[in-house]
């Protein structure tokens, strides 16, 4: 043995990335990262009472951007066809969805079709273009699918998204005693079929991952620590009568208005008024029955701030959004196969207004300054007027508000805080 030879202790091997010097955005200094929350397995969905989901969070090691879900329905056996009738399948399996800050602050509320699925759509906080709405995603299974065969088993993904602008919005998750609370309430597998029997219901399984930023190797912190956005669903007054000419109020508000989701149905709870039919248990690819009126009026004060046609509003929805914009292929609600009617269609009985268009006509997700937010105090008046509403035969009619509300730390960072 050669003098002089010594041995060696092999190292775990390190990252091969170059730290970034101090200074600059947040976000240079805050890697993207994914980890596991949970998986909620085996929740019966079967005919009997809603399940309850509320499985407690772990730790990720930065900030916490948003939580991607993904629920399946699997091992159900059919013992005849099975019939959709409810428009807001699969996401209504969703029952009722709350999440909640460390501190209890209400982040997201409301039943499940209008977080799981209007919330994703509208936002901008989850996906742009033809990646807007869960159904296009190639995680969508819908139940459809497995109508023939009288399953039932599907699986749809969602997002619940914390961040509203690059960086902004985030939830502290490295504290392992301080994390938001998710809580689902599922419903049973009746709140999905209307007609059709089973031999056996299927199961379900929620599977939560978090989005986050890693948390920085030089001292940098996100931009307005503290500042939540925040969606609440809460139904409007007074209902409207089959036909009036009345205003309806929204609730009293106090925070900077991101968007503000409109939806209308009737005394049955259907979604009514035009709108592409992508909606489960619905029939032909455009509903033209009535509901909205012909010139929806928005007022905030007293003062009109839209007077627009109701075609023209849903155009200037496909220019920001691109949401209902003729071209692109979206699946046949009967055979599952893409038919070129829109690239993202827009729910029926749906309209949104947005304050998310401050860098051009268009809707760039997080990419957004923040300078036209609609600045808004618990004493703000926003109502919604209809000179008549349109007729429906199941009155009177609700208009419910899902409004995304940013409630700032501090002032409000406008401008781009990432660049």
């Amino acid at each position: 043995m050669a003098s002089g030879t010594t041995g060696t202790v092999a190292g775990r091997p390190q990252p091969q990335t170059t730290a970034e010097p101090a200074g600059g955005p947040f976000v240079r200094h805050a890697p993207d990262g994914r980890r596991a929350m949970y998986v909620a397995a085996g929740a019966a969905a079967g005919t009997g009472a809603a399940q309850f989901v509320a499985n407690p969070m772990v730790s990720s090691p930065g900030w916490n951007k948003g939580y991607r879900v993904l629920t399946q329905l699997t091992a159900g056996t059919g013992a005849s066809a099975l019939t959709v009738t409810n428009q807001d399948a699969p996401f209504n399996f969703h029952q009722l969805v709350q999440m909640k800050d460390a501190f209890g602050t209400q982040l997201l509320t409301g039943p499940g079709y209008e977080i799981s699925n209007l919330v994703p759509l509208y936002s901008g906080q989850f996906g742009t273009d033809e990646m807007r709405p869960a159904q296009n995603s190639p995680q969508f299974n819908p139940i459809f699918t497995a109508i023939g065969a009288g399953t039932g088993n599907c699986q749809f993904p969602t997002y619940f998204p914390f961040e509203f602008a690059k960086g902004y919005g985030v939830i502290s998750g490295a504290n392992a005693a301080l994390l938001p609370v998710l809580q689902i309430n599922l419903a049973s597998i009746v709140g999905l079929f209307g007609t059709g029997t089973y031999t056996t219901a299927p199961t379900s399984t929620l599977t939560v991952d978090s989005d986050f930023y890693w948390l920085p190797n030089v001292p940098a912190d996100p931009p307005g620590i503290g500042t939540t956005c925040q969606w609440i669903f809460q139904p409007c007054n007074p209902t409207i009568p089959s036909g009036a000419s009345t205003l309806v109020q929204l609730p009293r508000l106090g925070g900077y208005l991101t968007m503000l989701i409109l939806e209308l149905r009737n005394a049955s709870g259907v979604r009514v008024g035009e709108g592409q039919a992508f909606d489960f248990g619905a029939t032909g690819n455009l509903d033209t029955g009535t509901g909205w009126p012909v010139r929806p009026k928005i007022l905030v004060d007293g003062v009109p701030l839209i007077d627009s046609l109701f075609g023209t509003i849903a155009e200037d929805i496909a220019i920001g959004m691109q949401i209902g914009a003729l071209g692109g292929n979206i699946l046949n609600n009967a055979t599952g196969v893409a038919n070129g009617t829109a690239q993202a269609y827009r729910p029926r009985g749906t309209i949104a207004i947005s304050r998310k268009n401050s860098l051009a006509q268009r809707d760039f997700g997080l990419l957004e300054t923040g300078e036209i937010f609609l600045s808004t105090n618990p004493g703000t008046q926003i109502e919604v007027a209809g000179y008549p509403w349109g007729t429906v035969t199941t009155g009177p009619m609700t208009l419910n508000a899902i409004v995304g509300q940013v409630v700032p730390s501090g002032a409000l960072v406008r401008g781009l805080p990432e660049a």
